[in-house]
């Protein structure tokens, strides 16, 4: 397990090596149970069908397709790739539509057809490092090349993708909105991979968690000894990052899936599942001169110093509405790192907002008695719209499930 997400899966150089056009014959003989309709359908001689599957099978290492005397149908390994080429082409041709290439599935369809990896890539990659000059030291290939290829890019499209400025040429808004999709789209490609590896030499699929600050780290720790004992060879890469980082690696597939508390508002193209309902307090550590007193007024937290939430948290939201229609305290800190949150309230008068799932793992702080804080937020699992996980990803979504059906402490359960 590391603590970094690596941008590179175990199976990402044998998923480059395979051709679109290597894909789409796969998809057809898939499709059509046949290797003799799928070149009738693809308008190629049945040999040249039948001499790209066999290469794209010895690139992956596993047999995809079983020939019979009544078809050729997908074996295991086949139907596991096979549902993540569809789902590459459909994410792309969607995209297409999106950036207005193209105005139904028909037209989009044909437009990929002629899109290579090449082309993608350069798009991609640009879009990634800032610069043609900078893409192409990364891919070590020349800008000559990687600019030939966005100009061909640009002319199946028919969209500007990119424009001229005064540092050299940059991605378009439309060019980062179809890099963005097709990245994601891309990925199917390599989860495709690595789940025919993990089903053949029981090796993991990496999971790639974003692990939202406080209940988020802690609900991972919780999970993590029990499910690495089930699963001994899992890969699992966790990034730690505020929220609004989180929802953007989230939508960038830069991770699988986020833990932690729900955003209150949940961002396009992104589905939550709320698990504990967990509500906020007001913290202090032990011995604060507002631990002796009754309930605890707007007027009495505003005279101490507090440490806040990042802008774009629901931590911060809550304490905005806490001090609505008031000055507010002094707010000198604003972080969401619980070592120097936990630091600083040890050592001082300040304040701040814990939930009282991520306040049954800490010794040394108290809560104060005050009105009930609203909204109660939520402790759940972030994922995009239409993600498809890899049975590892799925079992660690479930033991996350599994475990919170039996919390430490009375909480409200979801659902």
């Amino acid at each position: 397990m590391t603590d970094t997400a690596s941008p590179k899966t175990p199976g990402h150089e044998r998923a480059q090596s395979l051709s679109f056009r290597q894909l789409r014959l796969f998809e057809a003989i898939g499709d059509l149970k046949s290797v003799r309709r799928a070149s009738e359908a693809c308008s190629l001689s049945q040999p040249a069908v039948t001499q790209a599957l066999a290469k794209m099978e010895a690139q992956l290492g596993a047999t995809l397709v079983d020939r019979r005397a009544s078809g050729s149908y997908l074996n295991e390994f086949g139907m596991v790739f096979h549902a993540r080429v569809k789902r590459f082409f459909e994410q792309a041709e969607r995209a297409v539509i999106e950036i207005g290439a193209a105005v139904n599935a028909d037209g989009a369809r044909a437009i990929v057809n002629r899109l290579t990896r090449s082309q993608l890539r350069t798009l991609v990659g640009v879009m990634e490092y800032g610069s043609f000059e900078q893409a192409s030291e990364c891919f070590d290939i020349s800008a000559a090349s990687l600019q030939r290829a966005a100009r061909d890019l640009q002319g199946n499209l028919r969209v500007s993708l990119f424009y001229r400025t005064a540092a050299g040429m940059l991605v378009s808004p439309q060019g980062i909105k179809l890099g963005q999709m097709i990245k994601l789209a891309l990925q199917e490609i390599e989860w495709g991979v690595a789940e025919i590896d993990a089903a053949l030499d029981g090796t993991s699929t990496p999971i790639v968690i974003g692990a939202m600050p406080f209940g988020g780290s802690v609900l991972l720790a919780s999970v993590l000894d029990q499910f690495l004992e089930k699963y001994p060879s899992a890969d699992i890469r966790i990034m730690n990052e505020s929220a609004v980082e989180m929802t953007k690696c989230l939508r960038a597939g830069e991770v699988d899936f986020v833990v932690g508390l729900l955003p209150e508002e949940v961002a396009p193209g992104l589905v939550c599942e709320p698990l504990i309902e967990t509500p906020y307090a007001v913290v202090a550590r032990a011995g604060h001169p507002l631990t002796r007193a009754g309930k605890v007024s707007v007027d009495e937290l505003k005279a101490y110093d507090w440490i806040t939430g990042t802008p774009g948290s629901s931590r911060r939201a809550c304490f905005d509405r806490i001090f609505e229609g008031t000055s507010g305290p002094q707010t000198h800190v604003a972080t969401c790192a619980l070592p120097i949150i936990r630091h600083l309230l040890k050592r001082s008068d300040r304040l701040t907002l814990m939930t009282t799932y991520e306040l049954t793992h800490e010794e040394g702080l108290r809560t104060l008695h005050c009105t009930q804080i609203e909204a109660v937020p939520a402790i759940g699992v972030t994922t995009r719209e239409d993600w498809m996980p890899t049975p590892v990803q799925s079992a660690f979504i479930d033991a996350i499930r599994a475990h919170v059906c039996a919390p430490p402490t009375p909480l409200r359960q979801v659902g």
